[in-house]
């Protein structure tokens, strides 16, 4: 059974304004809905490399000693501290560019592809976020590892369409309103530095 505590720390980071983000409501605006989900499509398979990459680098670590994993979860809090502090000292606007230049579903999903793949800091988080959830004496942790990685991005892809279907119909005031802004990225930032005290806390 999925960790309810999982499902809903993955809801927050996925809702994180971020590149992919910025990319989907971008074409949601722009193109409108269609366009925001192949953008929503393309950013869900840029995630894999990512995922891969820090799944076997944490399966390789959970077969090593403690004090290693150890090492691994200090690391991850300390990167999860860095993107709070970054968050909450961060003054810009969520700044979307509308163009007119429009392109079919393959060009402007593979785009979003690139975005996420060309993006080396999904690697590092995801080697500070899997730890949180990852028991490392389970029969398999490579498998618990994949399943939650697999429910990771269905929810990317879920919330992401959600994001353009909403930005093809909506003002772009609200996103580009200093006030709200700050306080969104001052709530993600307090949150991250939460998961970062849980992550260096952990027992396992």
């Amino acid at each position: 059974m999925v960790n309810s505590e999982f499902l809903f720390t993955s809801l927050i980071v996925v809702l994180v304004p971020g590149t992919g983000v910025i990319y989907t409501v971008s074409m949601g605006l722009a193109q409108r809905w269609r366009a925001s989900i192949a953008a929503a499509f393309g950013c869900t398979l840029g995630i894999l490399p990512h995922l891969l990459a820090s799944i076997l680098g944490l399966s390789a670590i959970l077969h090593m000693s403690a004090i290693t994993f150890q090492v691994i979860k200090f690391a991850g809090a300390l990167y999860l501290l860095y993107l709070a502090w970054g968050m909450w000292r961060d003054k810009g606007m969520l700044k979307l560019e509308q163009s007119g230049q429009k392109g079919n579903a393959f060009q402007i999903a593979l785009k979003g592809i690139l975005i996420n793949v060309l993006n080396p800091k999904l690697t590092l988080f995801f080697f500070a976020f899997l730890p949180l959830f990852i028991t490392p004496d389970a029969s398999s942790p490579t498998g618990q590892m994949l399943g939650l990685g697999a429910i990771f991005m269905l929810l990317t892809l879920l919330i992401f369409i959600l994001y353009g279907i909403l930005a093809s119909t909506a003002s772009i005031y609200l996103l580009n309103s200093p006030k709200v802004i700050r306080r969104v990225q001052k709530s993600f930032a307090l949150i991250f530095a939460g998961l970062a005290v849980r992550l260096a806390l952990s027992e396992q």
